[in-house]
């Protein structure tokens, strides 16, 4: 998301990559997706084991981020590339696949 923001901050495009098992037609936006916290010690901790914060800082570490569809010019998948209007182009490249 933050990379997206700058990107569209300064008027340069952003292309995501994302494999189709991103893909889930039947949510019906980014805030339905749960998304998944990864280990605090990976913010916590170099190389794991060098503490670099203090001891049980909380930490707030996702897997991934929901990026708004008005900031993507257009995802690259195993498929090519998908253009706006993206829900669109995502059923269309997921139907073909069936």
């Amino acid at each position: 998301y933050q990379v997206a923001v700058l990107a569209a901050r300064h008027r340069v495009p952003f292309y995501p990559v994302a494999p189709s098992t991103s893909f889930d037609l039947r949510c019906p936006d980014g805030g339905a997706i749960p998304i998944e916290q990864r280990d605090p010690d990976e913010v916590r901790r170099v190389w794991a084991r060098l503490e670099i914060t203090i001891p049980d800082v909380a930490v707030y570490n996702p897997a991934f981020d929901v990026t708004p569809a008005e900031l993507v010019t257009a995802i690259v998948w195993e498929g090519g590339v998908l253009r706006p209007p993206l829900e669109e182009a995502i059923s269309a490249a997921l139907e073909g696949r069936r």
